[in-house]
Parts: structure tokens; C-alpha cells; sequence
């Protein structure tokens, strides 16, 4: 691919697009800033990298509007565009190969429910078990070891790898990705405690839905719901080793990083950020654009829009940045208190 191409690439997504430098270099690959080669593209979107643009011997680097040209290495093409990152992505696009090669047809030893319908060019893995009534949409994979209960829904173009399981009533949309290992609809943890101390197990009466355009990393856990739905809104991006409960609600677009643990009936608005090992309490609220910083606890609803939680118990973060300044100076003050102490005790002789 050449590097003009490339701008002209660009130009498709992004208004104010400036090559420098040679447009005619041919670009093998991606790479690094550190380690680019010559024929490789990279990128700076952070500027604590911008050094390397002066040392780099990649043949392109993509770099934000407001970067300064005065010390670009010799033989370096440079496109400046507003989001780099977003550029360098989609420029990924561009060089990956897909991940998810699988021929249409049903392998030999896959076993099929009854009355199960499925759409054009669906890829069914060795040893897949689909249950009775499942749908399954165009161009989907289903891949090896993999098991879809009776009466699951699936997509059009949705990649479902090897050695997952979907329990009964999954609804899935299109153009899903999930990765190996996760577990949908297992049943929510519900027990009633009895009088004697044991516990009676509440039926799990309802199911999972997941919204179109959402991936979900490897050996997640998404409960079914009580009654009526878990659901998980249109894409939302889920770390590997993310637990999430009965009855929750995933806004759209919201991430959650890994080792999140999400408890029954929470509801998380759309656009928010959790960061990894964040503990939710149940049935709790967030509102819309929230951030949750890596292990924080959240104990209670917080209903204003675009705050950044921090802590545990989390609070916004500008409290909770003056209460652990407060801690830090709890040694000398400590101190000064035991030396008022003894001042008045030597007063109180005189």
C-alpha cells in the first residue's frame, strides 16, 4: 500500500488530512515506533513518544494535527491527522488478516437439534452441539467444542469461538464476538436462607440477551437473569474474567476492564469505563459516561453523568483524591497532637 494511498484513506474518515514528505514509498506493515523499519508505518498518539520521531527509521508515521515537523528522522513520510489513534486503527484494519477462517458447512461430528434454522454460509466446529429451535443467522461461526442450548438465538456475522457454552434462551445479535471459555445464562446466584441455615436455590427463570456489535473476552460469566433478561447493550466491550450477574443491565458502548465483578440487578449506564478488579454492590445505578477506576468498590448509585469514581468505598475523585492526602498526613499529625498533648500535661503540673 502506498503511502498516498494510505492519505487518501484517511481522507475518507477524516476532514483535514496532511501528508509530508514522499507519498510514493510502498508500506508492508504495521509496526511499533520503536522498532519500525523501513516500509513499516506506526504511529504517535501519546507524546511521550514524540522522541521517537526524531530517531524512527519507519517510512511513515501517523501523528495528531498539532505536531511540530521541525525534527522528523531523514527518509521519514509524516501524515498528520486529528486522531491518530483512531487513524493507526483503522489503518490495522487494513493489514490484519482474519483471525475467523472457517469454511461453510457443518462438520462431521457436530450434533444439530431439531427444527434449528440457520441462515446462508454458517460454519458449525467439530463437536459443536446446537440445540432444538436455535436460529442462527448468516455468515456465522460456530466453532469447535462449543454448545448452544435449545431455543438460542444467534446473528449474522458473529464469531463464536471454540469451547463456549449458551445456556437455554440466549439471545445473541449480529456481528458478536466471543472468545473462549465464557460461560451465558448459567444461572444467577440466588439463595433464599432458611431457618435451619441451609438455603433454598430461586429458580432461574429468565435469560440473556447481548446487543449487536459487542465482544466479550475469554471466560467471562454472564448470569441469566431471575425473571425476564441480563441483558448486555449494542457495543459493549468485555475483558477477559469479567463476572457479571443476574438481572444487570449494560448500557451501550460501556467497557469493562478484566477481573470486574458485577452484582445482581446492577445497572450501568451507556458510555461508561470500568476499570479492572472494580466490585460492584447490587442493585445499584450509574449514570451515562461514568468512569470507574481499576478497584474501586462501588457501594451506592451515583446519578450525575461523566464523574470518575475512585476508591473504596468509591467516591468522585477529587473527594476522594483530598481524603487520601488526608491519610498520608495522618502520621505527623499524629505527632503534633502527641506533642499538644504533652505541652498541656506539663502546663497542667506547673
Amino acid at each position: 500500500m502506498l503511502i498516498r494511498e494510505i492519505r487518501d484513506y484517511f481522507g475518507g474518515f477524516f476532514g483535514n488530512v496532511e501528508l509530508h514528505g514522499s507519498g510514493d514509498t510502498f508500506i508492508s506493515a504495521p509496526a511499533k515506533i520503536e522498532e519500525a523499519q523501513t516500509g513499516q508505518v506506526s504511529f504517535i498518539a501519546n507524546e511521550k513518544y514524540l522522541r521517537f520521531l526524531a530517531s524512527t527509521t519507519a517510512s511513515l508515521v501517523i501523528v495528531g494535527n498539532q505536531v511540530s515537523l521541525d525534527n522528523v528522522a531523514p527518509g521519514t513520510s509524516v501524515i498528520r491527522v486529528g486522531d491518530p489513534y483512531t487513524a493507526f486503527m483503522l489503518l490495522l484494519q487494513k493489514f490484519s488478516r482474519p483471525r475467523h477462517v472457517a469454511e461453510p458447512g457443518i462438520a462431521s461430528t457436530a450434533r444439530i437439534g431439531r427444527d434449528v434454522r440457520m441462515g446462508n454460509n454458517v460454519s458449525i466446529g467439530e463437536y459443536v452441539v446446537v440445540g432444538d429451535r436455535c436460529v442462527i443467522g448468516d455468515n456465522t461461526v460456530i466453532g469447535h467444542h462449543s454448545v448452544l442450548l435449545r431455543d438460542v438465538s444467534v446473528g449474522s456475522d458473529t464469531v463464536i469461538n471454540a469451547l463456549i457454552s449458551c445456556y437455554e434462551g440466549t439471545v445473541i445479535g449480529s456481528r458478536v464476538i466471543i472468545h473462549s471459555g465464557t460461560v451465558i445464562g448459567a444461572d444467577g446466584f440466588g439463595f433464599a436462607p432458611q431457618k435451619d441455615g441451609s438455603y433454598l436455590k430461586i429458580p432461574q427463570m429468565g435469560i440473556v440477551e447481548i446487543g449487536d456489535d459487542t465482544e466479550i473476552g475469554a471466560n467471562v460469566t454472564i448470569d441469566r437473569a431471575t425473571m425476564g433478561s441480563t441483558v448486555i447493550g449494542k457495543g459493549v466491550k468485555i475483558d477477559n474474567l469479567v463476572q457479571i450477574a443476574h438481572n444487570c443491565r449494560i448500557g451501550d458502548y460501556t467497557v469493562i476492564a478484566a477481573q470486574a465483578g458485577i452484582s445482581g440487578s446492577v445497572t450501568l449506564g451507556r458510555f461508561c469505563m470500568i476499570g479492572g478488579q472494580a466490585g460492584f454492590a447490587g442493585h445499584l445505578e450509574l449514570a451515562d459516561r461514568i468512569n470507574v477506576a481499576a478497584k474501586a468498590g462501588i457501594s451506592k448509585s451515583f446519578s450525575d453523568q461523566g464523574i470518575s469514581l475512585r476508591g473504596y468505598p468509591a467516591q468522585p475523585m477529587r473527594e476522594q483524591l483530598r481524603l487520601e492526602a488526608l491519610q498520608r498526613s495522618l502520621g505527623s499529625m499524629k505527632d503534633r497532637i502527641g506533642m499538644l498533648e504533652s505541652e498541656m500535661a506539663q502546663l497542667k503540673t506547673r
